[in-house]
């Protein structure tokens, strides 16, 4: 499973969960959020009994209870008249708070989970891996990724690729002939460069080098591919994912992180594979 396809079930799973929860506050807002005619007169009657208790403690004798007998205030005449409390006057009830505390709750997550998934999602403007990355310049890569006849694969962490030499005469009935893009810097001497990336395409575990055998071995399941990507054996399904690769007019060998290269698996290699003892 993707990180992506993970994304997309979470973000459905918390759509439904709201969904429920919005339904169960609007089911309890109307009946029974709102503060009823019983509900009004019930408080009204408590407000009532506790006037009618404050007068009696009042207006205690002295004889009764010990106490001395004052005048009862204006505000506690015999039956004063009543008035009727308005839903305004009683305020929210408790279900009906917390209905609102529901809905301000699943806003706030909602709000959180939309910018995560915001920031997740935005293409990343300035730089950084999804975007074209200077790996340096063509001749010097070059002579690093070759050595005494053998290829040393040069790792560029910007661009997660790996970079290697390319013949440009092996290019035509290649897997690669019908994208050339993929390999350049080739136009002088013959030797072009590739990107691959180092992610494998069985799974999407991180495949490193083998510079005895020269090629790429996936520690995770056993796949093989040779020093151009080209599958050898195991579990993947087609040759290594490679970048759209270009030169620029300053000799610098760019690599489009943008631009993802499939290739099936090569009937013939471009390469001999292995040449030496494997490493996984």
């Amino acid at each position: 499973m993707t990180t992506t396809t993970f994304i997309f079930i979470l973000l459905g799973a918390a759509l439904f969960a709201g969904i429920g929860i919005i339904l169960v506050a609007m089911r309890r807002s109307d009946a029974e959020g709102s503060a009823t005619k019983a509900e009004l007169d019930r408080k009204a009657i408590q407000v009532d009994r506790k006037r009618r208790e404050k007068k009696a403690e009042i207006a205690k004798v002295e004889s009764g209870e010990g106490t001395v007998m004052v005048a009862a205030p204006a505000e506690f005449a015999d039956d004063p008249p009543k008035e009727e409390i308005s839903a305004e006057d009683m305020g929210v009830t408790r279900r009906k708070f917390f209905n609102r505390a529901i809905g301000a709750v699943f806003g706030l997550f909602m709000l959180q989970f939309a910018l995560a998934g915001l920031a997740f999602f935005w293409p990343k403007l300035k730089g950084g891996f999804g975007t074209p990355i200077n790996a340096g310049k063509v001749a010097s890569l070059k002579a690093e990724v070759v050595a005494g006849g053998s290829i040393i694969p040069k790792f560029i962490p910007a661009a997660q690729a790996w970079v290697v030499p390319f013949e440009m005469d092996k290019l035509a009935g290649s897997s690669f002939e019908a994208t050339p893009f993929v390999v350049a810097g080739g136009e002088g001497d013959g030797v072009g460069l590739m990107a691959l990336w180092q992610r494998c395409v069985h799974l999407g575990c991180r495949v490193p080098s083998c510079e005895s055998s020269q090629g790429f071995e996936c520690p995770c399941h056993g796949s093989k591919y040779n020093a151009h990507g080209e599958y050898s054996s195991g579990p993947a399904p087609r040759n290594l994912d490679r970048f759209e690769v270009s030169e620029n007019d300053a000799g610098d060998f760019i690599i489009n992180t943008g631009n993802v290269v499939q290739t099936s698996r090569a009937k013939e290699f471009t390469i001999a594979y292995p040449q030496g003892p494997f490493c996984v």
